[in-house]
């Protein structure tokens, strides 16, 4: 892949994109022929590919233009041309940050987390893994990203079932089930979708940027299609009532295995709801946009209060994870450029600050052998330094003003209350519940008197502390300073956002540094325009509907 791209790039540049996909993909490999008697080769061999794609990822993030809109270090030549499958890669403002939050995870989560036993195969399934969540975010290829999608499947299935807690290998299955299946749709959707597209554009093709810019799909057939996609993606988010695998699979999973399901594997569901579905179906995603938004409130609500319920410390956290990913879920169906915008800057700091808490609730493991809320309390007293960095995940997860949750939250509420009123004042129920449960949580485990079991709590280790300190730092560098973000993120929102108005009724204000979209409420004929736009607040119509402006 390597040699090809190097031939079909203009000027010999190098494929950094390939490369970040390849890289620890050949690191898997490698750490399979080391010698098992000597496990730090191993463990060196995996920091080595995994440090380097991070370094690759980093020097992305350097060289990216904040101005551009498109895609941008752009990778693409023939695979199988009878399939008019093809090698499409490329990255976006909305893209940029998750390929950068994988690359950097997955060497925090080597270095600072060592599994019990089989060090070799455990380290090869990571790399595996880091690969095939990048190749996700970077594919401009149907076919492609579907088969990304897929492979990061089966090193999760293998790191739950091999590396987890009691109930592994029932957590591993009801993952695997659970996600496959809802693959097997988005299959089935991606196949239907180029054969129909071909119609329009006079060849078959997989590509996804030539299908979303040159096909005109009939809107019931749109709707099908977007919904066989959408199935995937909601099992992947994930989105109520599709959410039961989720806490099984964080509760029983390894703790590196809880840190990049949290940090970046569960956006592949969000991710794919703005790559694949408003680009590719714009009218079904605004048609369908009242059932996104019903069931993302639901999942905000139910996920916190199912959460302060509670009695183990990490199935609390997975259940504060559906109710984070329903706020992103409602940025983006609220069709405003701040409201998405919010949700890309969201789907970074739930990463950051879920895998931090997943990583410090893996500490507490270690050293108690329980996550038990009931068994944990005093730990303030005998480790402060250790609850001082568990203080700061946890308040940048209830979104307090000056860290990252609060940036990305305070975005898509703004944003969702231009457009979808009701349900964002529903929603925002959830940031109260949010302080509810974690607060108290916070309360019961550090604060009070230490019992004899806790009096022995170690404090924060040195190897530890320069894990959690980039996480603490991305905390609040974002938290204080989101502008070098938001300027990435922008740009690309508005171009999805001008594509899907020029696709629906929607209308955009064309203010862009306001982050103001309206949606215009449309009444012509059902025959032309489908179903009518669902009304996101009331609106004056005058002589111009270029006019019209929510309240708010």
């Amino acid at each position: 892949m390597l040699a090809a791209e190097a031939t079909h790039a203009a000027s010999g540049a190098f494929p950094l994109l390939t490369a970040m996909i390849v890289v620890p993909m050949v690191g898997a490999v490698a750490i399979l022929f080391t010698q098992r008697s000597r496990p730090e080769f191993a463990k060196l061999l995996a920091l080595l590919f995994s440090v380097t794609t991070g370094a690759m990822a980093l020097w992305m993030l350097k060289e990216f233009d904040r101005s551009a809109d498109g895609f941008q270090f752009v990778s693409e030549h023939p695979w199988i041309e009878d399939w008019g499958i093809g090698w499409h890669l490329g990255v976006d403002g909305i893209s940029l940050f998750l390929v950068v939050l994988t690359a950097v995870l997955f060497p925090l989560a080597i270095v600072g987390i060592d599994p019990h036993h089989d060090e070799k195969p455990y380290l090869a399934w990571l790399l595996m893994l880091e690969a095939g969540v990048i190749g996700s975010f970077l594919s401009l290829d149907l076919f492609l990203f579907f088969l990304f999608f897929e492979i990061v499947l089966v090193p999760m299935y293998f790191l739950i079932g091999g590396w987890g807690y009691e109930k592994r290998e029932y957590a591993a299955t009801k993952f695997y089930l659970f996600t496959f299946l809802g693959s097997a749709f988005m299959l089935v959707s991606l196949i239907a979708t180029a054969m129909l597209a071909r119609q329009d554009l006079g060849y078959l093709t997989f590509d996804l940027v030539a299908i979303a810019e040159g096909s005109n799909f009939a809107a019931s057939t749109g709707r099908w299609l977007f919904f066989g996609f959408a199935i995937a993606f909601a099992v992947k988010v994930p989105i109520f009532p599709l959410h039961t695998w989720l806490p099984d699979a964080h509760t029983q999973a390894p703790t590196a295995g809880s840190v990049v399901l949290a940090g970046v594997m569960l956006k592949l569901g969000t991710y794919g709801f703005l790559r694949f579905g408003l680009y590719l179906f714009p009218e079904a995603s605004v048609w369908s946009r009242p059932l996104w938004l019903t069931l993302a409130v639901i999942g905000i609500i139910y996920g916190a209060i199912v959460a302060t319920m509670q009695t183990d410390l990490k199935r609390l956290v997975a259940y504060s994870s559906i109710a984070h990913l329903g706020f992103i879920v409602l940025g983006t169906f609220a069709f405003t450029s701040q409201a998405i915008s919010g949700s890309v800057l969201q789907m970074v700091n739930h990463g950051v600050s879920t895998g931090a808490l997943f990583l410090l609730v893996g500490m507490i493991y270690e050293r108690r052998k329980t996550r038990q809320i009931s068994e944990l309390n005093g730990l303030q007293k005998v480790a402060p330094i250790f609850a001082a960095g568990f203080m700061v995940v946890m308040l940048s997860s209830i979104g307090v003003p000056g860290l990252n949750g609060f940036i990305g939250e305070y975005l898509i509420l703004l944003g969702s209350f231009q457009t979808a009123r009701w349900w964002t004042v529903v929603a925002t129920a959830g940031v109260i519940l949010a302080a509810l449960y974690l607060l108290w949580a916070y309360q019961r485990v550090f604060h009070g008197e230490p019992d004899e079991d806790n009096k022995t709590f170690p404090e924060l280790r040195f190897k530890e502390g320069l894990v959690l300190i980039p996480f603490l730092v991305a905390i609040v560098f974002v938290g204080v300073y989101p502008k070098p973000l938001l300027d990435r993120i922008e740009p690309s929102v508005d171009r999805l956002l001008v594509h899907v108005a020029d696709n629906t009724d929607i209308d955009i204000d064309p203010d862009y540094t306001s982050q103001r979209g309206e949606f215009e409420v449309e009444h012509g004929d059902e025959a032309d325009h489908g179903e009518e736009a669902e009304h996101g607040d009331e609106a004056e119509h005058g002589d111009d509907a270029g006019d019209e402006e929510g309240e708010g």
